[in-house]
């Protein structure tokens, strides 16, 4: 790839990230608050709906390049003397390559936001200031491996360089098909970022998260805020219903949210990388 060409997809990235996360911010903190432990009322409601805004203002434009500068060139070297069976192969490894380097700068971005999200009344500034001092840089990085997993299974709906409203309307239903089927991660995510220190969710492990949402959690926990003893006391049966109705807390405004930014996101990326070169 041409440094030309490079700089062009940093910076229709970067461009397209911030757009996305700053016009879907709200449905991104009810998704949060939804999923959080304490249930939706506790967490904020409809109250700050902007809180946390700051840590994404920041974390969006070199997540997003960062995304899209080592997808193009991953994609780029892999194209090089390739068949075109393996195309699809091609584009799957370089989003997930990217998606590795990109979580690099995404997951603390991400452990503030949330945190912030479930704490309206404490500043961003605050929320950063406490975690380093209880937990240290690695706090910062709880859920990488939760992040990386989720985003890996649907970043692979990237495809080749075609027509910006093609590639918008693809990006849109791609993005909410995969939204859905990548819930539970996501609310297995929620849980460990927002875990207090030296809990069990803390320890990122995602099968044991999402383990004890099925077995604890119901959905309404959830989404009423009901005593959680409520739960425990059903039948086997219903309680396992319930707590897979619970993994999927939140899937209708993360559908949202991701269809609208899938929409966003690769039609403003494509246009922009088209302007600048």
């Amino acid at each position: 790839m041409e440094a030309r060409e490079s700089w062009a997809a940093l910076a229709a990235g970067g461009v397209a990230g911030v757009c996305v996360d700053l016009i879907l911010f709200p449905l991104d903190t009810v998704k949060t608050r939804l999923q959080s432990p304490q249930g939706f009322r506790k967490a904020g409601g409809f109250r700050g709906i902007y809180a946390g805004v700051p840590s994404t203002a920041i974390g969006s434009f070199p997540n997003a390049a960062a995304f899209f500068i080592t997808y193009e060139n991953v994609k780029s070297m892999l194209y090089h003397g390739s068949t075109p069976y393996l195309t699809p192969a091609a584009h799957m490894v370089a989003a997930s390559l990217g998606e590795v380097v990109a979580c690099l700068i995404r997951v603390p971005s991400e452990v503030v936001k949330q945190r912030a999200q479930v704490s309206p009344s404490s500043s961003t500034l605050q929320i950063l200031s406490r975690t380093l001092y209880h937990e240290g840089i690695q706090g910062l990085y709880r859920g990488y491996k939760s992040t990386v997993l989720r985003e890996d299974l649907w970043s692979w709906k990237q495809g080749h360089v075609v027509d910006s409203w093609q590639s918008a309307v693809c990006g849109a239903f791609a993005g909410g098909f995969a939204a859905a089927v990548t819930t539970p991660l996501d609310v297995a995510k929620t849980r460990i970022m927002l875990a207090k220190a030296g809990s069990s969710n803390a320890s990122g492990n995602v099968l044991a998260a999402l383990g004890g949402i099925w077995r604890t959690q119901g959905l309404s926990g959830k989404f009423l805020n009901t005593d959680s003893r409520k739960t425990s006391s059903c039948a086997p049966r219903q309680r396992s219903e319930l707590g897979c109705l619970s993994l999927f807390a939140g899937v209708v405004p993360r559908m949202a949210a991701i269809s609208l930014g899938g929409f966003i996101f690769l039609g403003t990326y494509e246009k922009t990388r088209q302007l600048l070169l």
